[in-house]
């Protein structure tokens, strides 16, 4: 079998590269498609915007044991992003998150203004009054969205300026990711969360159908759109699923058993336990293909199946991922991660 670890790898740079925050998401869609399109799946566009796939009809077995059943696996292909919520008087642009885009790490990240018309310029997101040698208080000011502002790379001075580029409230605000692939291996980004784990579901997805194979259940993967903003997942379950697994960002950090070399099974989140049942079977299926794994417990987490089960879904879950420090900011993982993840995948449904 081929390594499917520099595909993967190529496939999520070309995802990060298409901007797509919560709300602005249909260039991002429209790729999806082309690419499970182009690999002989027939994906469906959501009402809501993101992608339902079924990649496997699976072999038959009884459905009735819900760990034969029908398996849901979750990705979201939106991001952090911002949007425009005002323009100042001397011409600098005020600006709403999208997601919990963190003013901390997000300061002097250029960034790209995207117009009702399709017009797009830049900027750069800076502190109001940036310039160490004048402001006393640097040091000492906490960054928020009300002391915060683009500096558009254009030369406005005023409220009427702007307007006049046709830039208005609502527009979308999108940061540079800065993607670097270095030679060790390491995978450096804004928005791996959860376009990392996106392509290592494709990967997934490409995998079955290179090796032509048939896989003892039903599987279906659906990107969501929305899961920044917490409902990407609500909607658009197929009928009779019994699982859902969302392939997302592991948590690497302080207290925490994973790194970014290996792939974390998550126990419980915010919300909640993973279903007992499936963290063993994850646990099970990594031992046997002696995946490099991690279970962990994550303090500030929520997921799209967290919004599956919010909105009723009868179903057993957990959420797996490639381990990823800095979440929500410049963050890192590894080839191995990902290598890890997609072993797992392959171990636990075949």
């Amino acid at each position: 079998m081929k390594d499917y670890t520099e595909y993967i790898v190529s496939q999520a740079q070309k995802l990060i590269s298409i901007d797509s925050p919560s709300g602005y998401t249909k260039n991002a869609a429209d790729w999806l498609m082309e690419t499970y399109k182009d690999m002989g799946y027939n994906p469906q566009l959501t009402t809501k915007g993101g992608v339902l796939v079924q990649i496997s009809r699976g072999n038959g077995s009884d459905s009735s044991d819900p760990a034969l059943g029908p398996i849901l696996l979750t990705g979201h292909a939106d991001t952090l992003g911002a949007m425009v919520c005002g323009i100042t008087d001397h011409g600098t642009l005020k600006l709403t998150p999208l997601g919990g885009l963190n003013p901390n790490n997000t300061e002097t990240e250029n960034c790209r203004i995207i117009t009702r018309e399709g017009k797009v310029y830049t900027g750069t997101f800076q502190l109001s009054n940036a310039s160490i040698h004048v402001n006393g208080d640097y040091n000492d000011t906490k960054r928020t969205f009300q002391n915060m502002e683009v500096l558009l790379d254009e030369m406005v001075s005023s409220k009427e300026d702007v307007k006049a580029l046709g830039i208005m409230t609502g527009d979308i605000v999108c940061v540079d990711p800065r993607t670097v692939v270095t030679p060790s291996g390491f995978i450096k980004s804004r928005f791996l969360d959860d376009k990392l784990s996106t392509a290592i579901l494709i990967g997934y997805a490409k995998y079955l159908k290179d090796e032509n194979i048939t896989t003892t259940r039903e599987i279906w993967q659906h990107i969501t759109v929305f899961e920044e903003v917490g409902h990407g997942g609500c909607a658009s379950i197929p009928n009779g699923i019994t699982e859902l697994l969302a392939v997302d960002m592991g948590c690497v950090g302080e207290g925490l058993e994973c790194t970014e070399y290996q792939v974390s099974i998550c126990a419980k989140d915010s919300r909640g336990p993973s279903h007992y049942d499936v963290v063993s079977g994850l646990i099970t299926a990594a031992q046997k293909a002696d995946v490099d794994f991690a279970v962990d417990v994550y303090p500030y987490y929520g997921s799209d199946v967290d919004a599956a089960l919010s909105a009723g879904t009868d179903a057993r879950h957990c959420l797996i991922g490639p381990g990823v420090y800095a979440s929500h900011g410049y963050e890192r993982s590894h080839k191995k991660g990902v290598d890890n993840t997609f072993h797992l995948l392959k171990s636990y449904l075949g």
